[in-house]
């Protein structure tokens, strides 16, 4: 029921998502395969501003239930079921590694931060660093 902190969201996540976000990454490290240690250094720089899943999802967590918030406060009470339910989703997410907006964010290519650190290390390797 519970999966482990590290592969969560990826065995939550369908085959093909993970093969194209695992086939993105091998294509990166092609790209840069022979590359000079500066564009490896930029690539590497990129990699410290990517956002991982877990950023996006807090992020689209917290902005739903903010505006739940703000209009069960100026609309409607009924509107505080909005964050009520962005808890119950976080809380999924948290124990199992899945929330709805899991395979939309994974679709859109957000990866893990295992996922990322991957392709990092791997560049550091192709690196003189």
């Amino acid at each position: 029921m519970f999966n482990s902190s590290v592969d969560r969201v990826p065995r939550s996540t369908a085959a093909e998502i993970n093969e194209r976000i695992r086939n993105q990454t091998v294509r990166n490290l092609a790209k840069y395969h022979g590359a000079s240690d500066a564009v490896i250094n930029r690539r590497l720089d990129e990699l410290k501003q990517e956002w991982d899943i877990e950023r996006a999802i807090e992020t689209n967590a917290a902005s739903i239930a903010l505006v739940g918030v703000i209009l069960g406060a100026f609309a409607g009470r009924r509107f505080l079921l909005l964050p009520a339910a962005v808890c119950v989703f976080l809380l999924q997410h948290a124990l199992q590694g899945w929330c709805p907006p899991v395979p939309i964010l994974r679709r859109l290519g957000f990866r893990t931060q295992p996922e990322i650190e991957a392709e990092r290390l791997a560049l550091r390797r192709m690196s003189s660093r």
